[in-house]
C-alpha cells in the first residue's frame, strides 16, 4: 500500500528552516551578515517582481490558448511553475531562492511542468487530462518474436500487410 506523502510533511517544514538557518549563517560568513541580509531582501524583492510578471504571463497564455481553440493545459502547467518558482524566491531564504531560481530557469521548468502534467494525468485520469492537455503521442512496441520487420532484410522484398515493429499515432478519445 502507498504511504500518503502528506504524512511526512510536520517532518519537511522543521528541517526546511534547519536548512535555511544553515544556509543563511555560511552566506553571512562569505560575505558578512549585513551583505547578507542585504541579498536576502534583494533575492525576496526579485521573487515579489516575478510573481506578478508570471502571473499575468500565465493569465495571458491561457487566454490565448483557449481562444484559439487549443488546449490551455500546457500554458497553464507551464505558468503553475514559473509561479511556484517565483513564490519560493519570494520567500525569505537562500534554499528555497535556489529551488525558485531552479524552476525559473527553462531546464528545470521544463521539467518541472512534465511533473505537473504528470500529477494531473494520475489526479484526473486520462480523459480529462486529453482533453486539459490535448492528445497524447504514444509509441506501442510489439514483443512478438513472430513479427518479423521486413526492412531488416536486404533480399526480399517486404510483404504486403506485414505489420510493422512499432506503431506510432495519437490517441484522441
Amino acid at each position: 500500500m502507498r504511504r500518503n506523502r502528506l504524512a511526512y510533511l510536520p517532518f519537511a517544514f522543521p528541517l526546511l528552516a534547519l536548512a535555511e538557518v544553515a544556509a543563511f549563517l555560511a552566506v553571512a560568513h562569505l560575505i558578512g551578515g549585513g551583505w547578507a541580509f542585504l541579498l536576502l531582501a534583494a533575492v525576496t524583492l526579485s521573487g515579489f517582481a516575478l510573481l506578478r510578471r508570471e502571473g499575468i504571463r500565465g493569465w495571458r497564455s491561457f487566454q490565448q490558448a483557449a481562444a484559439s481553440g487549443r488546449p490551455p493545459g500546457p500554458e497553464v502547467a507551464h505558468s503553475l511553475v514559473g509561479l511556484g518558482g517565483a513564490l519560493l524566491l519570494a520567500l525569505p531564504g537562500f534554499v528555497t531562492g535556489v529551488v525558485g531560481l531552479v524552476l525559473l530557469v527553462p531546464p528545470g521548468r521544463i521539467l518541472g511542468r512534465r511533473a505537473v502534467e504528470r500529477f494531473a494525468e494520475r489526479r484526473l485520469g486520462g480523459a480529462a487530462a486529453g482533453d486539459l492537455f490535448g492528445p497524447r503521442r504514444v509509441r506501442v512496441r510489439v514483443d512478438d518474436p513472430t513479427v518479423v520487420d521486413s526492412s531488416v532484410i536486404d533480399d526480399v522484398p517486404p510483404a504486403p500487410r506485414q505489420p510493422a515493429a512499432a506503431i506510432e499515432g495519437e490517441i484522441v478519445r
